[in-house]
């Protein structure tokens, strides 16, 4: 099935899953993502092949299952990796086997997300792809430094995240704590005043807090209309707070 063509400020995604219902939830999730639109659903092999062949151009990231009727997962991760170098590839599947999960990293891929899938792990990943996206795409060229914060998707648990849990003066994490909390909770994107209300504390407290996670890439912010009409900045979480919550 093929999808109208992404606009140039939009990453177009394929998925190729074989389950329908998980296929729309992925598909509902995607088009719910700024900067993310879906440019197909395959449901076997040959139907990604064909879809790629037609379309590759506006395929940035695939979305793989490891469980497909006509082809093995890993299979078709080698063929895309081979006829389609500029695509980024995400398997997401129930697979477990440490084999499975060795041969997908050998081949390159972006992530591993193993099935039932949170909607966060998938904001998070998304949100990493984007980043790294424009990360290189804006420069010719990156220094180490550069290059280790692009990277550090690769190292969850390395040097870069160690220094990450170290708070600015004003940042406080308990107070940090209750901003997460806030957003987890709400299950949609809120105003600073909303997040306020739920965490007891002044708007201008919850603000700075959100602007601070905004800075660090873990809240997104989108500019949407208050109950008076004016626009106002609408936060949600996109990426992973556990490191700058956990005591360092």
């Amino acid at each position: 099935m093929y999808e109208a063509g992404s606009t140039p400020e939009e990453y177009g995604i394929l998925i190729i899953e074989d389950d329908f219902r998980i296929a729309e939830i992925h598909r509902a999730f995607i088009e719910q993502s700024q900067g993310f639109r879906v440019v197909g659903m395959a449901r076997s092999g040959a139907e990604a092949r064909e879809l790629m062949a037609q379309h590759a151009v506006e395929v940035h990231l695939v979305l793989l299952d490891a469980y497909l009727p006509d082809v093995e997962g890993l299979e078709l991760l080698w063929a895309l990796r081979r006829d389609h170098v500029h695509v980024d590839i995400v398997m997401i599947t129930a697979a477990r086997e440490v084999d499975t999960i060795s041969e997908a990293l050998r081949g390159g891929i972006f992530d591993y997300l193993i099935k039932p899938v949170e909607a966060a792990r998938m904001a998070q990943m998304l949100a990493r792809f984007r980043r790294e996206r424009e990360a290189l795409a804006a420069r010719h060229e990156l220094n180490q430094e550069e290059l280790d914060r692009v990277l550090a998707r690769l190292r969850p648990e390395g040097t870069s995240g160690s220094a990450a849990r170290s708070l600015p003066k004003g940042i406080d994490r308990l107070t940090l704590r209750a901003v997460v909390a806030a957003l987890d909770s709400a299950g949609k994107p809120l105003a600073a005043m909303d997040v306020a209300r739920a965490m007891g504390a002044s708007r201008s407290t919850a603000r700075r807090y959100l602007e601070f996670l905004v800075s660090v890439q873990v809240v997104g912010a989108d500019l949407g209309y208050g109950d008076v009409g004016r626009p106002e900045r609408r936060y949600r979480l996109v990426g992973d707070a556990a490191a700058w919550c956990e005591e360092g």
